[in-house]
């Protein structure tokens, strides 16, 4: 131990550089060391003297990058090349000319990929975050191994994230939950999508990542002892057929158990699903696989009895990233449902590292092996055909592919096509074409006529019927489901939106010269607020449409002289270089405090209450993990850290998010919703009412309880001080007899 405490950083970087080489010469792939040294001493050099934020030399962070790629996603020379590279041309004066020149077309190309998304997906603003997300989907479309390398790349990001300011690591932690674990989980890297976000999670709420780990820890005997029973009679089956295989214990992830808890409104000891079986098989013959799968699941049947509805088939139909097994839910001896995973090796491989695993075991290039990967991309590229002016749209149509999962449909001719769950009719139109989903008035599914939103399941087969006369409608944007429909919908409307603002203008400029009023900015804000309406844009639309008709009243609001706000107006200039001063009538009424996003806000009674809004998507109270968002207008508002509203924030303006701390007395009170439910009885409302009003001294200001058959539910809106409130009155409305589950909810 002492002697690694006295390396010198020399003997540090050594030593890392030949655990890279050890980790490499143990795969599969052919040795081509001599390139990867010249590339470890090319990016030593160029990085020298430089240190990260932890006081490491800065190469130590692309030496761990290429030993994830390696190890972790089993790629070869060429990407373990490139990670080593893979931020010289951004922090050195080096060119991809440079690189090219040394180290061939292939690794600069990758390189020069990895520059241009480099400094996370997104910049400080919002256009450059949408134009970086971009170019991070179209290097996928070249080259694979460009997203894969910045995944790891983010993922030794994650793995030292200690080491930055509390702001920083909430933008990079809600980057990475909401672009880089379903991208990862898109590209079949599991292990790596899972560690993702329980990094994420473990930043985002430290406090409840280490109560689920504990009681992880506190239970691990109990749920080892479980497994032992259950596998015992499993591997006596599996040995009398002969297999070769080992059969694993898998434990959900912390951020799975906590996104069950917080979505089913359930504590820990209530999650039933933490223990899952993984079997891993050698195929008795390579054509043998898919049929030995099917002998183990029919043989375990035996032994266990399977859940009807629990049987999920990926071998037959993998999913879209690659991924295959069998997945079937049995029963325990216990009593307990546990989920068994069944995998071959070249299945398991695929499930851990994705698209790269099938590298391994393709001859020779292309094959199906990547057709649904390309499927995807190509739909991503249409996407991007189309501007997207919005980052949080853009990000948020993207979002809507990442997730999906898989159903096939068919086309009248028997054709199958691939299509996301819970898609519809609308959807399916326009993944055929634009013009057939813009002029879609619904379909026979099934020889059955239903209307365009009817979601679709799993073997339907589907023909669409079409009128030249069907225009896009907003409405539409309600119920598609798929990214490619939204984008395209949004596009027709921003068009036609277009087309109705110019005809509005002209309307509106001829209104006003018929009446000798001048357009400007003024006369404009007084027939916005006569309409009550938010914008210029919107106004235009509304006249253009016809829904707006200019008349006798707006020219007796132009004319008059009532309402204007010269504060509003005029602009005034101070100090002696004679800028304009834009707040200075803002400023004249209350002065607004400058924020410092780099330093932690103190959230105190005081400044609760003069300059801060709590958010009312999440209604955070004090105790719950928050942050600051700094809006436009320079006010700081409050959201929880699992809001989703602050999920978007942190991923489109991370250069805003402000770390927040609570040091508040028990002075104000805050209103949060309780939701309750139980077996009815005579009293009970009267017990929960004293326990809240009387036990605790909590004032109540909305009871909302029915009763249906015996089983009762129900909301109770009232005031706390703080989380610790909330704790203490959950766990005593539980203790109430036939009360089965308390949980605060956000409305």
């Amino acid at each position: 131990m002492k002697e690694h405490i006295e390396m010198t950083d020399d003997e540090l970087i050594e030593q890392s550089f030949q655990e890279l080489i050890t980790d490499y010469l143990s795969t599969k792939h052919r040795k081509r060391v001599e390139i990867i040294t010249k590339a470890f001493n090319f990016a030593n050099q160029a990085h020298k003297g430089i240190k990260r934020q932890s006081g490491e030399p800065y190469i130590m962070h692309p030496l761990a990058v290429a030993k994830i790629v390696c190890t972790e996603i089993g790629l070869g020379s060429t990407s373990i090349c490139s990670a080593l590279l893979h931020d010289v041309v951004e922090d050195t004066d080096y060119t991809v000319e440079d690189i090219e020149n040394l180290f061939g077309p292939k690794i600069a190309q990758i390189v020069d990929g990895l520059t241009k998304i480099s400094g996370g997906v997104f910049g400080d603003k919002v256009s450059a975050q949408a134009e970086n997300f971009k170019k991070l989907l179209l290097t996928m479309s070249n080259d694979i191994r460009v997203i894969l390398i910045k995944i790891a790349d983010r993922l030794h990001n994650m793995r030292t994230l200690g080491s930055l300011a509390a702001n920083k690591q909430y933008k990079i932690a809600g980057e990475t939950l909401y672009i880089y674990a379903p991208l990862a989980n898109r590209l079949g890297l599991h292990r790596i999508k899972t560690e993702l976000e329980n990094l994420s999670f473990k930043y985002e709420h430290p406090e409840e990542y280490k109560q689920i780990k504990s009681k992880l820890q506190a239970t691990a005997a109990e749920r080892e002892e479980q497994f032992r029973a259950f596998t015992g009679p499993i591997k006596d089956q599996l040995d009398k057929m002969g297999l070769k295989y080992q059969i694993l214990a898998r434990v959900k992830s912390i951020y799975s158990i906590w996104k069950k808890m917080e979505t089913k409104h359930v504590p820990f000891e209530e999650i039933y699903d933490i223990l899952a079986v993984r079997i891993i098989f050698e195929p008795r013959k390579e054509d043998e696989e898919l049929n030995d799968a099917f002998d183990i699941y029919v043989s375990i049947s035996k032994i266990y009895r399977p859940h009807p509805d629990r049987l999920r088939d990926w071998v037959s139909h993998p999913k879209a990233n690659g991924y295959q097994a069998l997945h079937v839910t049995l029963m325990g001896k216990d009593g307990q449902w546990i989920e068994v995973q069944i995998r071959s090796e070249r299945m398991n491989d695929v499930a851990e590292q994705g698209f790269a695993a099938h590298w391994k075991y393709k001859d020779g290039g292309g094959g199906e092996d990547e057709g649904e990967l390309e499927k995807w991309l190509r739909t991503i590229k249409e996407i991007l055909d189309d501007p997207q002016p919005d980052a949080m749209d853009f990000l948020d149509t993207i979002k809507l592919n990442l997730f999906a999962s898989e159903i096939f449909v068919f086309t009248p001719r028997g054709e199958i096509k691939t299509m996301p769950q819970n898609c519809t009719v609308l959807d399916f139109a326009f993944s055929l074409h634009s013009d057939i989903g813009k002029h879609c008035i619904g379909a026979k599914v099934n020889h059955k006529l239903v209307p365009l939103s009817h979601k679709l399941q799993s073997g339907d087969q589907v023909e669409v019927l079409t009128s030249k006369s069907q225009r896009v409608k907003p409405e539409w944007l309600t119920f598609v489901s798929t990214a490619k429909a939204r984008s395209k919908i949004n596009a027709l409307l921003k068009k036609e939106q277009r087309t109705l603002q110019r005809k509005g203008e002209t309307l509106l400029n001829e209104f006003l010269l018929a009446e000798g009023i001048r357009p400007e900015v003024v006369n404009m804000d007084k027939l916005l607020q006569a309409h009550n309406v938010a914008s210029k844009e919107e106004f235009l639309t509304l006249i253009g449409g016809g829904k707006i008709v200019l008349a006798d009243v707006d020219r007796n609001v132009l004319k008059s002289k009532q309402g204007t706000n010269w504060k509003k107006i005029l602009s005034f200039s101070f100090g002696k270089d004679g800028k304009e001063n834009k707040n200075a009538a803002a400023n004249e009424e209350e002065p607004v405090e400058k924020i410092n996003p780099k330093k932690i806000l103190k959230l105190t009674d005081d400044t609760l209450q003069k300059n801060y809004v709590m958010a009312t998507c999440c209604c955070p109270i004090p105790g719950d993990d928050v942050l600051g968002y700094l809006d436009d207008n320079g006010k700081v508002i409050i959201h929880k850290r699992q809001c989703p509203v602050a999920v978007k924030l942190k991923s489109s303006y991370g250069n805003r998010i402000i770390a927040t701390q609570w040091e508040v007395q028990k002075n104000l009170s805050f209103l949060v919703h309780i939701y309750i439910k139980g077996i009815d009885r005579v009293g009970l409302l009267s017990d929960i009412t004293q326990v809240i009003s009387w036990q605790l001294n909590v004032n109540i200001r909305k009871v909302n309880i029915e009763t249906i058959d015996g089983i009762f539910e129900g909301k109770v809106q009232l005031y706390v001080h703080d989380v610790d409130d909330v704790k203490e009155l959950i766990s005593k409305l539980r203790k109430i007899s036939n009360v089965k589950e308390v949980t605060r909810v956000e409305e």
